[in-house]
């Protein structure tokens, strides 16, 4: 089956076309046919599409909506200028799959979309203001793209953290707050901690019910999860995914009375403290240099820039601090995972979190931590390391992929 995965930001899309089905997924041979991404939706938009194995197609063009940048894309892969094996008309595309970001206690897994289930998305916007919107334009574009007969299902970034227990999820704020408006911890990134979890037990041979690891999804938005028996059983990001590890932008954990206090010092609204701790703070705010690793490692090495120090070691030491605090929830475990732009990338960044953690039983061998970059997979810990340490490169939208092709089938979710 030839899957388009899609995901929808408020003025962009990204996608990709992926060939699976329950052979290719045990077999671990699925294929990515193409992918690409328009940007700035709503004006001139910019689209980039990469057919494997072909130079990129680059081009701007005027896009209104969600719908004119599906069709657009659509169109141009069903042109005999795309030249991709097995798809020559809309009719190749055999079904859609959506990064959904929040599902809210109603979904617990990947579902079939129909009207019901974008009423419950809708319900949910409170919660995610941000993304569920764009999410639904997204499912409401393609089903007009592709219409009625063409399967939708939604895959949620949130499904995979419904196994915490209330220990984990629920805040210490008087319990009616949980019962009249759900306010708890849902945690994100569910669909790249998963992922993780999934290449690491088939790689060690293990079943679901032995995979005991933490995974750090470290990018532009950072998270950590503690995965016991296969489930989550706790992750950093919370109620929003401002909450947890300091992040390129987000500040992550902090006194919510830092809120107040800035409020009376600065009149300041809610919304610009909170537009401050989303899109100001973090690596940006602590170096006031800039959100992105890459720039301020190099800062650090070429001009010994103090700030910039300050934030890469905050940033691994928040890390630090969580892998401590999951170890212990765990009663210990077998692997930590790293993955993300950062995590995948920022070999500094792994020794820097993993340093003094020997009473744990962590070791990384500087030599294979500094080689394991730009794609690579593999284990990056000593071989006498108790606590095994790898950089697995995540791989969301096979997830997405692989979860439509089996609500189509009534295959069995993992």
């Amino acid at each position: 089956m030839n899957i388009l995965v899609l995901n929808c930001g408020s003025s962009s899309l990204k996608f990709q076309i992926i060939e699976t089905d329950l052979e290719l997924i045990e077999k671990h041979a699925d294929v990515c046919l193409v992918k690409g991404l328009v940007e700035r939706i709503g004006s001139q938009s910019l689209i980039s599409i990469k057919v494997e194995g072909k130079q990129a197609f680059k081009q701007a063009a005027p896009l209104r909506d969600h719908k004119q940048a599906i069709n657009y894309v659509i169109n141009w892969i069903i042109s005999d200028e795309s030249q991709i094996p097995g798809i020559n008309s809309i009719n190749d595309i055999h079904a859609v799959g959506h990064r959904t970001v929040h599902g809210g206690e109603a979904f617990h897994h990947s579902v079939r979309i129909d009207n019901d289930v974008i009423k419950s998305l809708e319900d949910n916007i409170d919660l995610a203001p941000l993304h569920n919107p764009a999410n639904i334009k997204g499912i409401k574009a393609a089903k007009d793209v592709f219409g009625p007969g063409t399967p939708q299902v939604a895959i949620f970034d949130t499904s995979f953290h419904q196994t915490m227990p209330e220990t984990s999820y629920l805040y210490a704020i008087p319990y009616q707050y949980y019962r009249r408006y759900k306010i708890r911890k849902y945690g994100f990134h569910g669909t790249s901690h998963r992922y993780v979890s999934y290449r690491y037990r088939k790689i060690e041979g293990l079943t679901k019910d032995e995979t005991n690891i933490i995974t750090l999804h470290l990018g532009n938005g950072a998270s950590c999860c503690a995965i016991k028996n296969g489930k989550s059983l706790d992750t950093s990001m919370g109620f929003t995914p401002l909450e947890g590890l300091m992040m390129g932008t987000r500040c992550g954990d902090v006194d919510p009375s830092v809120i107040e206090f800035i409020a009376h010092k600065e009149q300041s609204t809610l919304d610009e403290i909170f537009n401050m701790l989303n899109k100001r703070s973090g690596l940006l705010g602590i170096s006031g240099l800039t959100h992105d690793m890459r720039d301020l490692l190099e800062e650090e090495e070429e001009h010994q820039d103090r700030r910039a120090t300050l934030a890469v070691k905050m940033f691994s030491q928040r890390i630090k601090k969580y892998i401590g605090a999951y170890l212990a929830q765990m009663n210990g475990a077998d692997a930590i995972c790293f993955t993300g732009g950062i995590g995948e990338n920022a070999a500094e960044v792994r020794a820097r979190a993993c340093e003094d953690l020997e009473w744990f039983g962590i070791k990384l061998d500087e030599k294979l931590n500094k080689q394991m970059i730009r794609g690579k997979e593999g284990i990056i810990s000593t071989a006498d390391s108790r606590i095994k340490v790898y950089v697995l490169p995540t791989n969301e939208e096979l997830v997405i992929a692989r979860d439509t092709v089996r609500v189509v089938l009534n295959a069995k979710l993992p």
